[in-house]
């Protein structure tokens, strides 16, 4: 594959590709079957600024799991960086309430901003044991999830933190005239951020090639192992937001909230059109997938005789089924399969 095909960005809505009309017939007929069987209860407002305020817990997340596997890589410690910067940042908020009076105007936004500075160094530590000690990104990441988890039940002794105070849930959960929700708001702003990163700037251009070949990439004279870092380093900070979200959604923080938003954050990628080997993804995708994986949540749980504990094995069968269809979709296509081991 050339330099020129391997770089070339894909633009927000430029060109829809199958993933992306997938997505679409799937959340259409979904609404349409909803809207058949359970239109008082879907169809609602309430309903729908509550899917809004949710999802960007796990959205977030997904945004730099996305970047880490455009470049070749994965990401599985976002729920870990995420526990724990919520953990920090709420202890933190205990320890700004004055005896008397609220909490200071400057602590909510210095806590976003300390938590997206955890969120980075964690990030770093991530691109580092990937990029410098050749540890596999699925190891790498996969053992500073843990590592963190523990961190965190030390720390809190596997407790919830609570009796945060009631501003910081209340900003956070707040909706803009009434309608829009702070996180959707939140979510929104990190979505145009990594669109812009990968569609209108180099460093998009050059993680697509990295993910296309690293060592086309290499020769091109790229410095692969600052790319690889500076993309842990950006999920680091979407994993911390997205803590951030979750100790205002929950008021609390635990070292085990969110144990399932792995496995969501994966299948939106995958489900989104990025490529488990890299150098393939649209933003425009994840999000309609990260929309869609709540809708049909929503939907599910409209529907009492459906438990709960089979929601974990339909997004493993979903998972499953997307890449074997992407699988032989590729296979179907003898040119895209050779480009793809190069």
């Amino acid at each position: 594959m050339t330099t020129k095909s391997a770089g070339k960005k894909p633009g927000l809505f430029s060109r829809i590709d199958q993933h992306v009309l997938r997505l679409l017939l799937v959340m259409a007929v979904w609404m349409v079957f909803m809207g058949l069987t359970r239109a008082s209860r879907f169809y609602t407002l309430i309903n729908f600024q509550t899917m809004a305020s949710q999802f960007p817990e796990f959205g977030l997340m997904s945004l730099g799991v996305m970047l880490c596997m455009i470049t070749g890589g994965i990401d599985l410690s976002p729920v870990g960086v995420a526990n724990l910067v919520a953990i920090l940042m709420a202890l933190f908020l205990k320890q700004l309430v004055p005896t008397e009076g609220g909490l200071p105007v400057y602590a909510i936004p210095l806590v976003f901003v300390l938590g997206a500075l955890i969120g980075a160094c964690l990030g770093i530590l991530n691109g580092l044991l990937v990029s410098k000690i050749r540890i596999p990104p699925i190891l790498a990441t996969l053992g500073m999830s843990e590592l963190l988890t523990g961190v965190a039940i030390v720390i809190t002794g596997g407790a919830a933190v609570s009796g945060l105070p009631v501003e910081y849930a209340m900003t956070v959960n707040n909706k803009i005239g009434g309608m829009l929700p702070v996180q959707l708001m939140i979510f929104g702003v990190m979505a145009f951020i990594v669109w812009f990163l990968l569609n209108r700037t180099t460093f998009g251009t050059k993680i697509y090639l990295l993910g296309t070949n690293p060592k086309a990439a290499r020769f091109s004279g790229l410095k692969n192992d600052r790319l690889i870092i500076s993309t842990y380093t950006i999920s680091g900070i979407t994993a911390a937001l997205g803590g951030l979200v979750m100790l205002a959604n929950y008021n609390s923080a635990r070292a085990n909230y969110g144990s399932v938003y792995v496995l969501q954050c994966i299948l939106v990628v995958v489900l989104g059109g990025v490529s488990p080997t890299g150098g393939k993804g649209r933003i425009s995708g994840v999000v309609l997938a990260i929309v869609l994986l709540r809708m049909l949540e929503t939907g599910i749980n409209r529907f009492p005789q459906i438990s709960s504990y089979y929601i974990s094995l339909i997004w493993g069968g979903v998972l499953l089924l997307v890449m074997v269809l992407d699988y032989f979709s590729a296979a179907g296509r003898p040119g895209k399969r050779r480009r793809q081991n190069l």
